[in-house]
Parts: structure tokens; C-alpha cells; sequence
């Protein structure tokens, strides 16, 4: 199975980015807002140049307390920035999420954000999956 599939699976697409020069105040209120774990800082033009997650902002917070609505998400970023692509292979994805310790990536396509994947988005579908191999082996022992 590719990424793009559990892309077209997902019933909310649309990715939450933020501009670079917002304050980690505002991201916080972007996260919460629309109930997400990260945001993606994009450009203007919505290339992703950076990442906010939700844990960053907690180890933010314990460093700088209230200080959070006069600091720029720019400087407190992820920078090295992962980067999937739809046509990747989602086992792939998985093993790349669980060994680098992330929980999500920008989906870019032909230089265009078209997506995010959370690891529990790739958790739901290999349920999923398990649970179609587990009905087609009961099938096949109970008719064969």
C-alpha cells in the first residue's frame, strides 16, 4: 500500500501550516483550534521549511514558561525536515517514523504540500489490514 491511499482514506486532508514569522502562541492556538498535533511552517508559497509539534511546544514551555506568544516559531522549529512522497510505500513510512522518533510528515507532491500522515494514521491502516487478513483466513478455513 502507498501513502497517497491513506491519504484518500483520510476524511480531513487539509494540513494546518503556519507562516515562519508567527509566534509559538499562535501555533498553539492553530493546534488547538483544529484539534491536530502539529503544525508545518511553510513559506508563502506553502513549501514546508520547518515543523511544530506538540512536544516541542511542552519542551518550549518548561524552558520559557508564559513566554510563548513573543517567540518566533522560526527559531524553535524542527529544521531537518523529513519530507514523504505519495508514492512511497507506507511499511516504508513506518519504519522511517519509528526509528527517527516523529510522528508526523509533510506529503509533498511535484514541490506542493498535498498532505500529512501521523503514525497513528499508519497504525489505523495496518489494523485495518490485519483485521481484512484475519476475516479472509476465517473465510478460507471455514468454506475450504
Amino acid at each position: 500500500m502507498l501513502i497517497k491511499e491513506i491519504l484518500a482514506k483520510k476524511t480531513e486532508r487539509s494540513v494546518i501550516t503556519i507562516p515562519p514569522g508567527a509566534s509559538v502562541k499562535e501555533a498553539v492556538d492553530a493546534m488547538v483550534g483544529h484539534n491536530v498535533g502539529c503544525v508545518v511552517v511553510a513559506s508563502e508559497d506553502q513549501t514546508p521549511v520547518g515543523i511544530l509539534s506538540e512536544r516541542d511546544v511542552l519542551r518550549l514551555y518548561r524552558e520559557h514558561g508564559d513566554q510563548l506568544a513573543s517567540i518566533r516559531v522560526a527559531d524553535v522549529m524542527t529544521r531537518d525536515l523529513l519530507i514523504g512522497a505519495p508514492e512511497r510505500a507506507v511499511e516504508e513510512v513506518m519504519t522511517l517514523m519509528t526509528s527517527r522518533r516523529f510522528r508526523h510528515l509533510p506529503i509533498v507532491d511535484g514541490g506542493r504540500l498535498v498532505g500529512l500522515v501521523s503514525l497513528g494514521d499508519l497504525v489505523k491502516n495496518r489494523l485495518e489490514q490485519t483485521e481484512m487478513e484475519a476475516a479472509s483466513l476465517k473465510q478460507y478455513i471455514y468454506t475450504g
